[in-house]
């Protein structure tokens, strides 16, 4: 019997990060010491007190019924008070916040609820892919956005024409961004909204690297400029905040008719995250933040050490002033992919090819701070080696 794939399915590229570690398997399949600054996964551990709390949490009988698809009140409690805290911003957690399984479902999820055949999403490149994804798997149209370094990295919404704007639907943002490690002004975000006014978009914030900033910068949320809520929402995730990326936890919060859209679209396909877990998240959001505040100087230790390194070998590596990524340029006469291929076959070190991000990502790799700071001197050794 011959299986035939859906039209949307087809469209699909194949995921990154799945080609990525079949590459990593292949390289230590040959005995390969392998460095991995590929994928986007934390290797410190969650804090001791948030997994006690779910150790504790687990032995809980309540918590071993289905859960809410919008999330438990204490939670979605908890992650108001987070914003309370950290950006001077009140929700409502009852119609304002909605808890996710982790916000990468959610970003898949969300043009479900608002995007028809024929749509437009406008998507930034290079950019995440499941702003991709989840436009193709609604059906939707995606026109891109570049994202250059003479922009700084921002999209230039001007440049949209004037038919992509009528059928356009929803804006993707997403600042610290990834993969550029770019930052946003606050007149940005002001700009963004008075365009989404007139042309009546809604605007998505990825905010899930608000808290891995460095050297004094503080980021902050795009639901702080005048008018914000009214047009957007903004998803947020615990994973690179507290080292939970297998956790599968995160939140969003924002204007309320997108709050009930989305939960309305996730009370159908999925059952809502384990509670546990939840509570486990309550304690990470309640916590004084130290854990935080230490993972940044882990982080900026490694960047120090990484780039220096790369500028040091002639490359024009950018500090970033957020993420725990490293956006550089590659030498003259590589294109992305040869470079990372190079690196993995002469060096031993896995980074991301910027092409594979979106065609705008050509000419550049991304290099995770996911190993320590001595593995991160060993990478420049390699490096000299080589070029």
């Amino acid at each position: 019997m011959i299986f035939i794939k859906s039209k949307r399915l087809q469209q699909l590229p194949p995921y990154l990060f799945v080609k990525l570690d079949r590459m990593k398997a292949e390289a230590l399949g040959k005995g390969i010491d392998v460095i991995d600054l590929g994928i986007g996964d934390p290797d410190l551990p969650t804090p001791k007190f948030i997994v006690e709390r779910m150790i504790a949490a687990i032995q809980k009988a309540r918590y071993h019924s289905y859960p809410s698809s919008s999330g438990m009140l204490d939670f979605r409690k908890a992650a108001a008070g987070w914003y309370k805290k950290r950006f001077d911003l009140s929700f409502d957690p009852i119609n304002e916040v909605a808890a996710l399984i982790g916000s990468k479902e959610a970003i898949a999820h969300f043009p479900l609820a608002f995007i028809d055949p024929g749509d437009v999403v406008l998507v930034p490149t290079p950019g995440y892919p499941v702003y991709n994804i989840g436009t193709l798997f609604s059906g939707g149209e995606i026109y891109y956005l570049p994202l250059i370094a003479e922009n700084d990295f921002l999209p230039n919404l001007d440049s949209i024409p004037g038919d992509i704007l009528k059928r356009a639907k929803i804006l993707w943002i997403n600042y610290p961004n990834n993969p550029t490690a770019a930052v946003a002004p606050p007149e940005f975000f002001a700009g963004v909204v008075d365009f989404a006014k007139q042309n009546n978009i809604i605007v998505c914030h990825d905010n899930a690297y608000s808290e891995m900033t460095y050297d004094g910068y503080i980021a902050s949320s795009f639901l702080d400029a005048p008018g914000a809520r009214d047009i957007g929402l903004e998803f947020h995730s615990l994973s690179k905040t507290y080292n939970m990326t297998g956790w599968r936890i995160g939140f969003a919060v924002g204007n309320p008719d997108l709050i009930g859209a989305l939960t309305q679209v996730k009370s159908n396909v999925d059952s809502g995250q384990f509670e546990a877990i939840q509570e486990a998240g309550i304690a990470a959001l309640e916590s004084d933040q130290s854990c935080v505040r230490e993972m940044q100087e882990i982080y900026s230790e490694r960047r120090d050490v990484l780039v220096s390194g790369l500028r040091d070998l002639g490359l024009d590596t950018p500090f970033p002033k957020a993420t725990f990524y490293i956006w550089t340029p590659v030498p003259h006469g590589y294109t992305s992919q040869d470079f990372s291929t190079l690196l993995l076959e002469k060096a031993g070190i896995v980074c991301t090819p910027g092409n594979g991000f979106g065609d705008s990502g050509e000419g550049y790799v991304r290099m995770a701070l996911t190993v320590s700071k001595d593995r991160m001197g060993e990478v420049i050794e390699r490096l000299k080696k080589i070029l």
